[in-house]
């Protein structure tokens, strides 16, 4: 599609003299992940919140899917109950805490939620897909914290939504759960739905994100690939190795290739303790927003 899906222009949030967004300019493409990283209290709450219509914004331009968010839910201007009701209907919010349910079973409250849109996927299927079919009869407030957060997840795509807003999605979750998850992010991407995703796991918006965007202190300071952010394709190698005396020695280079050859020839084929890294996202994360700070 020639437009993106979500288009924000010189997006500006205060709350008094405090300024929690401050001039973000971001496009989202149709079909992409895109992960919006940054540390408690630099603006990324704020930002998705706009973008989903929860919260007004102080200035700029904001279109999700076509149409002002703030408008669709009656926080700016005016807009047609149809559009607005259609908006709402393509657009799925996993929240950091849907709601209690305590005395509905799972299938209830995923049955009682696909209930409010018109084209809703199969509720089984859903469960199923969550990893929760094993819990369908069970009351919600029995459920383990990763297990509501799968309920979460649940709602959030019962309504086969176009555009999916995810907020620390697998919080509580397992490593394995965890991984789980992940494949069902790939499945709903490879099935046409974009997804915006704020998480604390680095690995996460490495696994799963087209591209990430770094926020701090109400700015949003780069925008790439998980591979590209900070240059970190093309950061020097750096290479250690165990000496013969036991002691450890490391070198950078733009050639690591050549390093371990040469070292491969100093030391007779096999080099001791030999690793060769590249800084991760995670190093480039945060050196971005400590250089922010």
């Amino acid at each position: 599609m020639d437009e993106p899906a979500i288009r924000v222009r010189a997006l500006r949030k205060a709350y008094g003299d405090n300024v929690a967004v401050a001039a973000i300019d971001l496009d989202v493409a149709y079909g992409e992940v895109f992960a919006l990283l940054g540390p408690n209290g630099a603006g990324k709450t704020t930002t998705v919140e706009i973008l989903e219509g929860y919260r007004r914004r102080d200035a700029g331009e904001v279109t999700v899917l076509g149409v002002d968010p703030a408008v669709a839910n009656g926080k700016r201007g005016t807009t047609s109950d149809a559009v607005a009701k259609r908006w709402r209907e393509r657009v799925g919010i996993v929240l950091q805490g849907t709601g209690e349910f305590d005395e509905l079973t799972v299938g209830e409250v995923v049955r009682h939620f696909a209930r409010f849109y018109p084209a809703a996927d199969d509720p089984g299927a859903v469960i199923e897909r969550v990893g929760l079919a094993e819990k369908v009869r069970a009351r919600t407030h029995t459920l383990s914290g990763g297990q509501k957060r799968r309920l979460d997840v649940a709602l959030g795509i019962i309504g086969r939504p176009d555009l999916l807003f995810l907020d620390e999605p697998t919080t509580g979750f397992d490593p394995e759960a965890r991984r789980e998850f992940w494949a069902l992010i790939r499945d709903l991407q490879a099935g046409g739905t974009t997804i915006v995703l704020t998480t604390h796991y680095l690995e996460e918006a490495e696994a799963l994100a087209d591209r990430v965007g770094v926020i701090a202190r109400g700015q949003l300071i780069a925008v790439d690939t998980p591979r590209s952010l900070g240059r970190r394709d093309s950061a020097l190698a750096t290479v250690s190795w165990r000496t013969p005396e036991g002691s450890w020695e490391r070198t950078q280079s733009a050639t690591p290739t050549a390093v371990v050859t040469d070292l491969a020839a100093r030391y007779s084929g096999e080099v001791p303790g030999l690793t060769v890294t590249r800084p991760t996202l995670e190093d480039v994360y945060l050196e971005m927003i400590g250089g922010a700070a």
